[in-house]
């Protein structure tokens, strides 16, 4: 949103008597969440496009792509440069450090990204984002305020997070009355005590920590802090491991807040994608109707008819999430299992190795460090989960809803996630068989469908594809590409030349 149409939006807002917006951001993502077309033509949003995800023939860098994506109309960061050495890159970064005040919208730093499509494709992705990106910050808005209290607040690792209470002060369009201390040794650092003037900024701009402290304000009278040493919400004396910086709860299967995490986590969306938040996970585990995630799978209509403030609607769309959570793929199920250190990336790796959760629970910490990106760290907790009674009876009923304990012929044949989601419509004649095509679409992590539908994301057409599905995918707005566009997409065939050169590669910066 920019600021003219923010400045325009809470002056009716004003004139109307509703409460103002507080910043650009929030205005532009609570107009989204109206889900109004009609709301947001009034409201003034806007959108610069920064990348062409499709291939188009010809186009063999990122800036020839923006390049053409304006020709065409759209709009396009006119801030944008194609920097050739790292003196380019360092004038850029200064130069909008300061001349990004007086741009129409708001911004929070600089991308920075390597142009050359082949070599993007090489460098690839993480299971987060590309490893052809990297983010440049500017030095975010600090706020000075009084520190009045710490909380203290156990995540679902154990992790225990010093969390600041401040009198509240306006940050960057918002008024910040809690931010993050991170651990001991930053309060310890910055020698941060109860009354003291500090120092808050947002990280990211969005998530507010202390970074400092006013020492010629502090009060007479004070202590340094005292970090506590049991667990606030089980009482169980904390732990430290010395290369760690955060203090650890030790009672992984008692502390109420690491058991509800847990199931938090089991039904995430890159999990079992379970519908609910916290708020039905608090009152699942307080009224002692789910203490682990296999508990969910026993709830029935009668059970859920005890919760507050919960209807026959949220209970049908509850269960029929449950049932549907039996089919996702296994590796999402590993990740759901919530295992330490072993994120969504580690449990693909796990997955394709083991193949199953009999394999993976039974091998030793040498069998599992041969397994792909596993440490001996990793293993040692892989091994330590597996091995606890709780969790071989919480498996048995898992086991016993039915859910993937292994990994299906479909999954163990896959090559990547490239297509993970992706939904085709195959048509017409190819260089390959059909079959093959779409073999490559599943092994790619994509799902082959029969009929064009609102749902679909490509129609791939080859030759004497019928008319019908062609008519029907125009009419949809269903995107249409050529068997090459398809290769291309799953990495069989570059955009143009070799994934190799020896020319020194540009970088693209944008704003």
């Amino acid at each position: 949103m920019p600021f003219s149409s923010f400045r325009e939006l809470n002056a009716l807002r004003e004139e109307n008597g509703e409460p103002l917006f507080a910043n650009p951001r929030n205005a532009a993502a609570g107009t989204l969440k109206l889900l109004s077309a009609d709301e947001v033509e009034k409201r003034g949003l806007d959108c610069f496009l920064y990348h062409v995800v499709t291939s188009i023939p010809g186009l063999e860098t990122h800036w020839q792509a923006l390049e053409t994506a304006s020709a065409w109309g759209f709009q396009v960061s006119a801030h944008r440069k194609l920097c050739r050495d790292t003196h380019e890159v360092m004038a850029f970064l200064d130069h909008w450090e300061t001349a990004r005040t007086s741009l129409p919208v708001a911004t929070d730093g600089v991308v920075v990204k390597v142009n050359d499509f082949a070599l993007q494709r090489t460098l690839g992705m993480t299971a987060k984002s590309p490893r052809w990106a990297t983010a440049y910050k500017f030095k975010a808005e600090q706020a000075a305020t009084r520190l009045l209290s710490v909380d203290f607040q156990v995540g679902r690792t154990g992790a225990v997070t010093p969390v600041a209470n401040l009198e509240p002060v306006l940050l960057s369009g918002t008024t910040v009355k809690r931010a993050s201390l991170h651990n001991a040794d930053q309060i310890a650092l910055h020698d941060i005590r109860t009354g003291d003037t500090v120092y808050v900024e947002k990280g990211g701009e969005i998530i507010p920590k202390v970074v400092g402290v006013d020492l010629s304000s502090r009060p007479t009278g004070t202590f340094p802090f005292e970090y506590i040493t049991h667990c606030p919400e089980c009482g169980t004396l904390l732990e430290r491991d010395p290369q760690e910086a955060k203090h650890f709860c030790p009672n992984r299967w008692e502390c109420p807040p690491q058991i509800k995490g847990r199931i938090a986590h089991f039904m995430s969306r890159k999990a079992m994608n379970i519908l609910g938040g916290e708020a039905l996970v608090e009152q699942l585990f307080s009224k002692n109707l789910v203490t682990d995630p296999s508990g969910l799978y026993y709830l029935t209509p009668e059970v859920l008819s005890s919760l507050e403030n919960w209807g026959d609607k949220s209970t049908g769309n509850l269960l029929r999430s449950i049932e549907a959570s039996k089919q996702v793929p296994f590796h999402r199920f590993l990740y759901a299992l919530g295992i330490p250190f072993v994120g969504e990336t580690t449990a693909k790796y796990l997955a394709s190795h083991f193949r199953s959760v009999q394999e993976l629970s039974k091998a030793s910490a040498e069998e599992l460090t041969e397994a792909p990106e596993i440490g001996e760290k990793i293993a040692e907790s892989i091994r330590e989960y597996f091995q606890h009674p709780r969790i071989a009876l919480m498996l048995e009923k898992l086991r016993a809803s039915g859910l993937p304990f292994e990994q299906s012929a479909g999954e163990a044949n896959r090559i990547s996630d490239s297509l993970e989601g992706k939904k085709f419509v195959v048509s017409g004649q190819f260089t390959r068989s059909r079959e093959e095509i779409k073999k490559l679409i599943e092994t790619h992590g994509g799902k082959v469908l029969s009929t064009v539908s609102a749902n679909l994301d490509f129609l791939l057409a080859g030759e004497k594809t019928g008319p019908a599905k062609m008519q029907k995918a125009s009419k949809t707005g269903i995107p249409v590409i050529s068997e090459t566009d398809f290769l291309k997409m799953i990495g069989e065939m570059p955009a143009t030349g070799t994934l190799f050169e020896t020319k020194k590669p540009d970088s693209l910066f944008e704003l």
